[in-house]
């Protein structure tokens, strides 16, 4: 694991504190202060990765991904239950946890693999190789969009003989569920609570998933 680069933990905590610290009663866009409900929508500027609360109206002002400061954070999750990691390309990852999400860094012009910790987002080194393993096996992985979208891994379960699960998500969900890890860790392997609402955020996620049948290279 590493924050080659000088791409340090600390660079993470402006997306994360958005998931972390407690929620304002009235929630506003932070572009035109209009009252915002709960099921908002967020813009993210990349080269800080920080998410910022948005209106309707102010996404939409957002929604060609260009050369603005911000990009517009899509709603779609989908699930892929056939996307093909081999057992070989998950190890070369070191995740420790059996969770990552990796997605396409524009300022950094390359894919970044990251892993949910007590400290928060923690990177882990991925080669460009081993992305266009997966990408020649799983076309959808190149159509994902830079920074704003991510493979999300669920591989928790793995060695307990449950199959693992891929989703491509919208980048605050992995931020979301980072914050949730962090903020309810505890002891060495976090807890039965933590794992409960890792549970929960999965549920979510999979009532909210179009599962997508990708079709592989051999």
């Amino acid at each position: 694991m590493s924050a080659e680069g000088g791409w340090a933990p600390h660079r993470t905590m402006p997306a994360l504190q958005r998931f972390t610290r407690p929620r304002p009663r009235v929630e506003a866009c932070e572009l035109c202060s209009t009252v915002l409900g709960p099921d908002h929508q967020h813009l993210i500027e990349p080269a800080q990765r920080t998410l910022v609360c948005a209106c309707d109206a102010c996404a939409i002002l957002f929604s060609q991904q260009g050369a603005a400061k911000y990009k517009r954070v899509p709603r779609r999750v989908r699930v892929v239950p056939d996307l093909q990691i081999t057992d070989g390309q998950w190890d070369a990852l070191a995740i420790p946890i059996g969770l990552a999400f990796l997605f396409h860094s524009s300022p950094r012009d390359r894919v970044v693999a990251f892993y949910p910790s007590p400290a928060g987002a923690t990177e882990s080194l991925l080669s460009l190789d081993t992305w266009n393993e997966l990408v020649e096996a799983n076309p959808l992985l190149g159509e994902l969009e830079s920074d704003v979208e991510a493979l999300l891994v669920d591989r928790v379960d793995c060695s307990r003989g449950s199959a693992p699960g891929y989703y491509l998500v919208p980048i605050d969900a992995c931020y979301r569920l980072v914050g949730i890890i962090r903020a309810n860790w505890k002891g060495f392997s976090g807890g039965t609570e933590l794992w409960q609402e890792v549970g929960r955020f999965f549920a979510d996620l999979n009532g909210r998933a179009e599962v997508v049948a990708e079709v592989s290279r051999a």
